[in-house]
């Protein structure tokens, strides 16, 4: 039976919060114990993200379709038309997604003594770091549209192994989320970045979910007329 729209909405929320608590509480963790080398703190928070959004959308895909993220929300409201009701639900879904991932990053702070909210002074800017989110994000809505479509089982492991290796390949470690990327203004740690620069990358996030959106609605023109299912299956 399908979710109601309310336990939809609560499963973003609470998918985003856990996500956004790994995030930064496992970059808050490696910066402490990996003693100033670099490398390894990032490795540690890769491993911990990769791994947390595996469970985290086995966990909450049957029910939400486990977006944890605006522009994997809007990219299936466009492949289902203006006027559908995943425009309907957009709105409620990313709502949730933000207020999640703040909540997030003051359950990470609690859990490690930080103050709730801090804004961040690490800069994370130029046109490398833009082009790479734009890439992670075009990345990452490919490897759910194929995914999706061929082996929607897989879709949990496809996307923390995504951006497992995003977290290296990219010059920005890989946001790709802009609730995420809003939320991390607010937290001076390992996994943060500074407020004046987060919007270059929001822009290149949903850039790059509309370019992916685009690519495939003509790849597989199909997948514009499928249901809400159609990135993870929901009951």
């Amino acid at each position: 039976m399908k979710a109601s729209p309310m336990r939809r909405v609560v499963a973003e929320f609470v998918g985003t919060l856990l996500l956004l608590a790994a995030v930064v509480g496992s970059g808050i963790m490696a910066e402490r114990l990996a003693q100033g080398k670099m490398a390894i703190a990032l490795l540690a928070n890769t491993v911990a993200t990769g791994a947390a959004l595996i469970a985290l959308i086995l966990a909450f895909g049957q029910i939400s379709g486990a977006h944890f993220n605006p522009a994997v929300t809007l990219a299936e409201a466009w492949n289902h038309g203006i006027g559908g009701s995943a425009w309907r639900e957009a709105p409620g879904y990313i709502l949730a997604q933000l207020a999640g991932a703040f909540a997030g990053v003051a359950v990470a702070h609690g859990m490690f003594g930080v103050a709730v909210y801090s804004v961040s002074a690490h800069a994370r800017s130029g046109p490398a770091q833009i082009f790479s989110e734009f890439v992670a994000t075009f990345g990452l809505m490919v490897v759910i549209f194929g995914t999706a479509r061929s082996r929607p089982a897989a879709v949990p492991f496809a996307v923390g192994a995504y951006i497992t290796a995003a977290y290296w390949f990219t010059a920005s470690t890989s946001f790709a989320n802009p609730a995420v990327t809003l939320a991390r203004c607010f937290t001076d740690t390992f996994a943060g970045i500074r407020p004046r620069d987060a919007a270059p990358f929001v822009a290149a996030q949903l850039a790059g979910a509309f370019a992916a959106t685009l690519l495939f609605q003509w790849l597989v023109p199909s997948i514009a007329s499928k249901s809400s299912k159609s990135l993870l299956k929901r009951d």
